[in-house]
């Protein structure tokens, strides 16, 4: 496994990823209007290149040298509050399940946290999204909870979880 630095040209292969990412871990929790709507907002051309010019936000694409293909991407901000990086981002393909690289892109996301300064890590989970599971037993903590309104009359419903960084 390689994990790339992503640039403006990586876009469209960050939203190629994200659909099909999306269609497989959302299908049972989101109508296919707020998938859409959030794929078109979320992902658009211009709010990715908008995080790419910020020196905070970070993208990376997640290589699988084994079968030669893109498996996932991780987008996350350090210094989003005092010592903590946000992951904001991170999704893999559903070929690519079991392989140990959710694993390997939480690590490596530990290490630029550490590098940058922070030593916390936090995100939004979907309150019934599995993954949720996967950040438990990677140390992961609900530290809240939240309903977050996104536009055009849809929410997101999540926990709010927190992974602090021994130093």
């Amino acid at each position: 496994m390689k994990i790339i630095k992503a640039t403006e040209e990586n876009i469209p292969l960050i939203q190629d990823l994200a659909k099909r990412s999306w269609e497989n871990a959302y299908a049972e929790i989101l109508s296919i209007e707020q998938m859409e709507y959030m794929l078109n907002t979320m992902y658009s051309q211009s709010e990715i290149a908008t995080h790419l010019k910020n020196s905070d936000y970070h993208y990376y694409l997640v290589f699988d040298e084994n079968s030669n293909e893109y498996d996932g991407f991780i987008g996350f901000e350090n210094h989003y509050e005092e010592n903590t990086t946000k992951l904001h981002r991170i999704y893999l393909v559903p070929e690519s399940k079991g392989k140990g690289l959710g694993k390997k892109t939480l690590e490596f996301l530990n290490e630029k946290t550490l590098e940058s300064g922070d030593n916390r890590i936090i995100l939004n989970v979907n309150k019934h999204n599995s993954a949720k599971k996967f950040y438990e037993s990677q140390g992961y903590k609900v530290y809240d909870e939240g309903v977050f309104d996104i536009g055009n009359g849809y929410v997101m419903d999540d926990y709010l979880m927190e992974f602090v960084i021994a130093k």
